[in-house]
């Protein structure tokens, strides 16, 4: 079993800057995969962005340029660095941690409001 916890969301205005945590923790040898997906209010929750453990990454095309994501491996820890954001980034993020044994764990989320 694997639990996944968030932290860092907020209120910021547009334009600023946020970055948010999350750590995995429980009983796993690897996570091969860690990423952030987001659900913004009234739509299906849509990918971020993620990270293997050998640094390859992914990135939706909303948040490339903007948005960075990277891992501490000996935490067992990723991070969502979030730039010039805009309203329409506004929603609940949520961390997901996908183990060598298989299955995707998530977190809670935490809540991004960006106001214009």
């Amino acid at each position: 079993q694997v639990q996944v916890l968030e932290s860092g969301g907020g209120l910021v205005q547009a334009g600023g800057s946020l970055n948010l945590s999350c750590v995995a923790s429980g009983s796993f040898s690897s996570l091969p995969f860690m990423g952030w997906s987001r659900q913004a209010p009234g739509d299906l929750r849509e990918v971020v962005a993620s990270m293997t453990n050998g640094g390859s990454t992914h990135y939706a095309e909303a948040f490339k340029g903007r948005f960075t994501i990277s891992r501490d491996m000996a935490k067992n820890t990723v991070y969502l660095h979030m730039n010039s954001l805009k309203p329409e980034d506004t929603g609940v993020y949520y961390c997901y941690a996908r183990p060598l044994s298989g299955g995707r764990f998530w977190g809670q989320g935490t809540r991004v409001t960006v106001s214009s």
